[in-house]
């Protein structure tokens, strides 16, 4: 006996809506946005231990911190110069925790063997993209690398005068070079260095691989943006000290825009790992890591 149509129509009607609602539901993930932390967020614990705190809330991901001890029986910090074999152990490590490790840095070498060295590890690790500040005579190897390993390149940004405070340095030293370089950008440092991170990401649209992402709870003060626009001789002539600036706050409290920041990536089609770098309340903010994550989540539904 063969089924009613109508029935048929239905019931693949039925499929088809349910089908379309799982796909279109809005959520960070259908975005293609891996939401995690640095492992520098936990930089007073192990690796092992950072692990336990990103798995009580339900993290996923992890960017790796280079000078992190590992624990749980592993000797050693989280170095690039490891063997294969406790690299396997950190692998079955981060396995038996759920938690994929997508990234690492901020790790910038000195020497040319170094680096090659560094992409060897990040290949072995599973890895498809770190961070770092690389030397600007260092970029045409570390494209040349990029390209051999198939592996990208998130330059990132710290303060001024870091000397990729601005993206303008980035797109010039970079230009010509690999299309796997492009930018860890870390929102928190734009708004310390005195810039605007919506303007900045538009700046450097579709180069975004991945974000540090940080509200801040003020503004920074003239001393403090003064005193990141001296050379290093008038800092050392003045015999001052940076003046204290702004820390993190959970996502969404504080003064570095971050609905608008979310909304721009939605508008460049951003796909990649947005990291909670938590450098506050260093001895227990995972807390503020989980209710700054959760914003994004529920910031996701009412985006249009």
């Amino acid at each position: 006996m063969k089924p009613c149509p109508t029935v048929v129509y239905l019931l693949l009607a039925a499929i088809t809506l349910t089908a379309t609602n799982a796909y279109t539901q809005k959520t960070p993930e259908n975005l293609g946005w891996k939401l995690g932390t640095q492992a520098y967020s936990f930089r007073l614990f192990t690796l092992e231990e950072a692990l336990q705190k990103a798995e009580s809330i339900g993290i996923g991901y992890v960017q790796g911190f280079p000078g992190q001890k590992i624990g749980g029986g592993i000797a050693g910090s989280l170095d690039y110069h490891m063997s294969a074999e406790k690299r396997d152990s950190v692998l079955q490590l981060l396995k038996s925790k759920g938690i994929a490790m997508l990234s690492y840095g901020v790790v910038s070498p000195q020497k040319d063997e170094d680096w090659r060295q560094l992409f060897a590890f990040l290949k072995g690790m599973g890895m498809k993209q770190f961070a770092t500040e690389p030397a600007f005579d260092k970029l045409p190897l570390v494209s040349a690398l990029a390209d051999e390993f198939k592996i990208n390149v998130a330059i990132h940004d710290h303060p001024r005068p870091s000397i990729y405070w601005h993206p303008d340095t980035l797109i010039k030293y970079t230009a010509g070079l690999s299309k796997r370089m492009g930018s860890c950008a870390d929102i928190g440092h734009w708004v310390r260095s005195g810039l605007d991170p919506v303007a900045m990401l538009q700046k450097l649209k579709g180069r975004v691989f991945e974000l540090h992402m940080k509200d801040l709870h003020e503004l920074p003060s003239a001393d403090f943006l003064a005193f990141g626009k001296m050379s290093a001789d008038e800092r050392k002539a003045s015999g001052s000290r940076q003046p204290g600036g702004p820390h993190d706050v959970p996502w969404g409290s504080g003064k570095s825009n971050i609905d608008a920041v979310l909304m721009q990536l939605k508008k460049q089609r951003f796909k990649g790992p947005i990291w909670a770098e938590y450098e506050y309340n260093w001895d227990n903010n995972a807390p503020e890591i989980a209710k700054s994550l959760q914003y994004v989540i529920e910031f996701v539904k009412t985006m249009k």
